[in-house]
């Protein structure tokens, strides 16, 4: 089976347009040529026709002035000017009697008979009495081929005028049936080439997304199929990335709770005098030691949190959930250090329910929040704002603490970075809690950003947006 290429293709649509264009254009010219070939030989046969029809007339006063004259003077002369005439006469009725359609053919050779018998009558000196009826009955046939000449005029126009309509709706049927296939095969070849384009973007951002569960497919032209395979095996590839670092995260992660599990008993043991008794230098160096294992395993916990989060954010799970119950739970969990902080957190939330994704959005205000009671000052306000705005929501969280630096705000979201203002207690986390967030919502389809103040209100405001299920 031939395999066409991008390029290939495009030029096998413009061609075929082309095509399609050309034959219309081709088509029209003939159609063009067939009445304008017609409107030509029927303007022939009229001048033809109304020039003899005139000549005839002409010579018919001739044949009257030879004959009325050869009947009074008798004169050899003059009958060869008769016949003369009529010779000249007979060629007109004979290119009248050409004329295509045989309308006027009783009529010309009711004028041959005629004349005929007026030539032959003058030939034998026939009376007067006699040769008059005859060129009165000239005379009346040239009034009727005069009319019927008209006539067929008329009918010729006519024919013109429907041929003329006839050709106009070829034409408009032509252009139109011309028109609409062109327009039919635009449409499918950009169907052709855009869907294959459209898996390439969405395979794209499945990787972007680290979603490596969906197998990339991708038809169309040769070269598109041919990028479809790389990024198949691109994502094979990142697949089996993502799982060795969580192979490796998960063995380091175990192989340093071992040994520092080993320590904080040491140190414990130490701490207890179990050992002997310590002095002061002794005393501050076991204190640094178990300040710092306590720092090294919170590190440890919060890789594996992020991890985890990672991990989850691939796997959605949507149900109704209530804005305002999401809030309340959040607040409940954190009541204790909200208490001994003496904050006050203002909820603002509708009581409507959603689809969404009730378990990753409880962690994310929960970051978000636990980020806030760090950063306020004792006795400060926080504010929980929820709304939903169409087929999405938004979460807003407001403190009033130092902020955000604007040297940090690019990286805020970035694992293990921690701003640069300092926070009114000593810091206890690690500085992943935003990189949580920002792939959890960005798994639900949504994203975080950080909203700059007007340099007035004091505080950070982190806003979430996410669509519903």
């Amino acid at each position: 089976m031939i395999r066409l290429s991008f390029r290939q293709s495009m030029l096998a649509g413009f061609l075929l347009i082309a095509s399609l264009l050309s034959w219309a254009a081709v088509r029209s010219w003939l159609v063009l040529e067939q009445f304008v070939d017609a409107s030509r030989r029927s303007g022939e046969h009229v001048l033809q026709l109304s020039g003899s029809i005139q000549e005839l007339a002409d010579r018919t006063v001739d044949l009257e002035r030879s004959a009325r004259q050869f009947a009074v003077l008798n004169k050899a002369t003059l009958i060869e000017r008769f016949d003369t005439n009529l010779e000249h006469s007979l060629a007109a009725v004979g290119r009248l009697q050409s004329i295509p359609g045989g309308a006027l053919g009783k009529l010309t050779r009711d004028w041959r008979a005629a004349a005929e018998q007026l030539s032959a009558g003058l030939h034998r000196s026939a009376p007067a009495v006699e040769l008059l009826p005859l060129l009165k009955r000239l005379a009346e046939i040239n009034g009727e081929l005069a009319h019927a000449g008209r006539q067929w005029i008329d009918e010729q126009n006519a024919l013109l005028l429907a041929q003329l309509e006839e050709s106009r709706l070829q034409l408009t049927g032509l252009v139109a049936v011309t028109v609409g296939g062109a327009f039919v095969v635009a449409l499918a070849m950009s169907w052709w080439l855009s869907r294959p384009i459209g898996s390439i973007v969405r395979s794209i951002e499945y990787l972007g997304e680290s979603r490596f569960d969906t197998p990339v497919a991708v038809g169309g032209p040769a070269d598109l199929r041919q990028v479809g395979r790389r990024l198949e095996w691109l994502r094979q590839r990142l697949g089996e990335l993502e799982t060795d670092r969580e192979r490796t995260l998960r063995h380091v992660s175990h192989e340093l709770k071992t040994p520092l599990t080993a320590l904080r008993e040491g140190i414990a043991l130490l701490q207890e005098q179990v050992l002997g008794p310590l002095e002061g230098a002794q005393q501050e160096v076991v204190d640094i030691l178990q300040h710092n294992v306590m720092a090294l395993q919170g590190h440890i916990e919060s890789l594996l949190r992020l991890n985890a989060a990672c991990f989850e954010a691939r796997r959605p799970t949507y149900r109704p959930l209530l804005l305002r119950k999401l809030l309340a739970d959040v607040v409940q969990g954190r009541e204790l250090q909200i208490q001994a902080r003496r904050l006050t957190v203002l909820r603002e939330a509708p009581a409507i329910a959603r689809n969404l994704d009730g378990e990753k959005l409880l962690v994310v205000v929960d970051n978000l929040l636990s980020n806030a009671i760090d950063f306020s000052p004792e006795g400060g306000v926080i504010r929980l704002q929820a709304a939903a705005f169409g087929k999405s929501i938004r979460i807003s969280c407001i403190d009033q603490g130092p902020g955000i630096a604007a040297e940090d705000a690019e990286c805020i979201f970035e694992p293990f970075v921690q701003g640069r203002l300092a926070s009114p207690t000593p810091r206890q986390g690690s500085g992943v809690g935003l990189s949580i967030v920002r792939e959890l919502v960005t798994a639900m389809g949504g994203r975080v950003t950080l909203v700059r103040g007007d340099g007035q209100a004091p505080g950070a405001h982190f806003r979430i947006e996410v669509p519903c299920g």
